[in-house]
């Protein structure tokens, strides 16, 4: 058994109240944090142990409280044990509920339950710690690699210049922000046939809204269609053109945030995948977004602003 594992069962309840022969633990899966299921005599729970250097961008203490308000709004699994300072967490495991992913997400069903849940999410009556600031976290990031002197794949600032007019647009119509995910990869979104619930707060912040439409569009590969069933299921109605292109722009700007996220992992030597692959597949995908026909378009209608 893993030390830090073995030492996590000895300590963290609510596994400390037993005898680790009573205790089974399976590894799930994760890019930054080491997760595992661990069978209890009080059932079921996530183990969550933060990976190695992850305290260096995410706010573990913001994480508690977001992720608490996010349970408290019925769309986060329940939160039994939380150290913020090691960043380890273990949550009640849910029942009778599979992981989502690009597959399962080309089901009406799944996308209408998905749509629901983020409303459910954006509608809670209360807000989060600290807020999502997307160039702020560009920023943040480039700075975390010129400190490990990291190389940023080709093309790069040609592409973070290209934003420039992305960013005057998001920024002429400035709406209310919301308790947003801000990192809504598929296997982060839970289905039990019933619901779609919410997991792994560690970016979570005030946000536009559509930043968390647009990013889990990206992470799904959904086509038009699946878009059009997804928004229309958080809206209760067709989404306007305003709300359409606030979603695209955010899926041009979580690429490129993610890209350098990739990086961040990749200088960071984490070993769960190529992250130097991953972070210029995204930069790739963001350029061709931002290059597509139609995008200039959806860029008008941010220009423009809401449908009065």
């Amino acid at each position: 058994m893993d030390k830090a594992l073995e030492e996590a069962l000895k300590t963290v309840e609510p596994f400390v109240q037993f005898d680790p022969k009573d205790l089974a633990a399976e590894r799930l899966g994760g890019l930054t944090n080491i997760n595992y299921r661990v069978n209890s005599p009080a059932g079921d729970f996530v183990l969550r142990l933060a990976g190695e250097g992850t305290g260096e961008y995410i706010d573990r203490r913001a994480e508690e409280k977001n992720a608490q308000v996010a349970s408290r709004a019925g769309v986060n699994a329940e939160i039994i044990f939380f150290d913020a300072k090691a960043g380890t967490m273990v949550t009640r495991y849910i029942e009778n509920a599979i992981t989502l992913d690009i597959d399962k997400f080309k089901d009406k069903g799944v996308l209408e339950r998905a749509g629901r849940a983020f409303r459910r999410l954006h509608d809670s009556p209360q807000q989060f710690v600290g807020e999502f600031e997307l160039f702020a976290q560009i920023d943040q990031y480039l700075a975390v690699l010129d400190q490990l002197n990291a190389d940023l794949p080709d093309g790069y600032s040609n592409v973070h210049d290209n934003a420039k007019t992305v960013r005057a647009a998001l920024s002429s119509h400035p709406l209310p922000k919301r308790p947003c995910h801000c990192d809504p990869m598929v296997e982060n979104c839970i289905d039990d046939g019933n619901q779609v619930f919410i997991i792994d707060f560690e970016y979570a912040g005030n946000n536009d809204p559509m930043w968390d439409l647009g990013d889990l569009a990206v992470e799904g590969a959904f086509s038009p269609e699946q878009e059009h069933i997804f928004m229309s299921a958080y809206f209760g109605h067709d989404p306007d053109p305003f709300d359409v292109g606030r979603m695209v722009m955010y899926k041009a700007m979580c690429d490129l945030l993610w890209t350098l996220w990739g990086v961040v992992q990749h200088a960071n030597k984490n070993p769960a995948e190529d992250f130097w692959a991953y972070a210029v597949e995204r930069l790739d995908r963001c350029r061709a977004l931002m290059a597509a026909q139609n995008f200039s378009q959806h860029l008008a209608a941010v220009t423009k602003g809401p449908h009065e």
